[in-house]
Parts: structure tokens; sequence; C-alpha cells
């Protein structure tokens, strides 16, 4: 009978958890400087990086990596990946004197060492991505013991996540930046362990992830060898 209980209470918390772990709350902001859309030829390539201050903070690598690969789904837009960028360019890009402003990158284009490789990769433009996924409140606690019969953990745990993104967009041929974009996902975790530890884990960075690949990817126009939109 007391089995019986422990099981309903369980199902009944399992089904209560998985509906409330399964929703999350995302705001996107978007602005453009221009009302058309960028233009990216054959050849030309866009790089995605994530900022790093001076060992305080970075942008994790695996979002970056998300986001290009969203970008670059469907065959739209040449992305190089970010490590690739970072070993072509080095140490131009490294924490301490990575350009964080367009003046600064301005500057580093005038070294004609720097703006020929740009010319050589065919890199038209620059996302910089700034932001991290923290974890905002724990509450709770899920503890586990071995016996002789057996062991097993019993509790409730939940934290909530949030993750706060910025990408702007810089085209290195005009030195323009060219708009941002803002993602800002929160959602609820928790673990549930009723002898077996049962997470129920809200995907807060891959909705931001999805969230700012899809709207930077409709930044970008393909354009055609010797055509051009734009003014």
């Amino acid at each position: 009978m007391r089995h019986s209980v422990v099981t309903q209470i369980t199902t009944l918390a399992l089904v209560i958890l998985s509906l409330a772990a399964c929703s999350t709350s995302t705001t996107i902001d978007e602005f453009r400087e221009a009302r058309l859309d960028l233009e990216l030829s054959d050849s030309e390539q866009v790089v995605v990086m994530g900022r790093r201050h001076a060992g305080e903070y970075e942008t994790e690598p695996d979002f970056i990596d998300c986001i290009g690969n969203r970008l670059a789904s469907g065959g739209k837009v040449s992305v190089m990946p970010e490590q690739q960028f970072l070993d072509s360019f080095y140490p131009w890009f490294e924490p301490r004197v990575a350009p964080l402003k367009l003046k600064r990158m301005g500057m580093m284009l005038n070294d004609p060492l720097i703006a020929e490789r740009i010319n050589s990769l065919s890199i038209r433009y620059l996302i910089w991505v700034d932001g991290r996924t923290e974890t905002t409140e724990k509450s709770g606690s899920v503890n586990c013991a071995l016996a002789l019969g057996g062991g097993g953990c019993f509790g409730f745990a939940s934290w909530d996540k949030t993750a706060s993104y910025e990408a702007t967009v810089w085209d290195l041929k005009q030195l323009d930046e060219e708009g941002r974009v803002k993602v800002s996902t929160e959602g609820s975790s928790y673990v549930l362990a009723v002898v077996a530890p049962i997470p129920f884990i809200a995907q807060v960075q891959d909705n931001a992830c999805k969230g700012i690949g899809d709207r930077l990817k409709g930044f970008f126009s393909h354009v055609e060898p010797g055509r051009s939109k734009r003014n």
C-alpha cells in the first residue's frame, strides 16, 4: 500500500514538473542600421566571435559554435569557425588586444598584413557576441545513500538560469556597424529524487542560440558576382 502511494505521488510530481520544466521565456530585440539585407557573395565569409575580457570572463565557445552552425545551416551564409579565425590572426584577437570597438578595428585594418589576410580569407562580416548563461537562484537538495539492502536518493532541487547575449555585426569592407540582436532566455530546471534522481532541464542556452542565430541569418542575402543591391 505504501509503495502504491509513493508511486502515485511520484507520478503526479513527474507530470507537474515535466510541464513546468519544458517552458522557457525568450525575449529578442533587433536593430538594423539599413533596411536592406546585408550582401554576401559566394566567396565571402562571416566570422562569429565571443567576447573575452582578459580572463574576467568569456562568452562560452560552445555557444559561439552553436550560433555559427545556425547561420551556416541551409547554405545561405558561409561561416569560418571561431578557432580557425583565431589561429589565422594570432595574436591580434587575443583577449588583451582584441578590437572591442569599431574604431580600434579600423586601426588594425590599417596594418597591411592584417588587411591582406582579411582579404585573402574573404572575411566580410565580423559578428561579436557578448554575454553568458548564469544560474540565478538555487533551492532544495538531493541526498543519496548506500545501505546493505541497496541504496537510493531522495529530495528535490531546483535552479533558475538566465541566458543573456548581444550580437553586433561589423561590415569589415565598409567599416560600419550594421546591426545588433539581443536575446534573453529564462527557465527553471528541477531534479526530483525518489530512489533515482530524475532531472528536468530547461534548455535556456539552446533557445537563446536558436533565437539569436535565426535572427542573424535573416540579416544576410546572397548576391551574384558583379551585382549589388546597396548604394
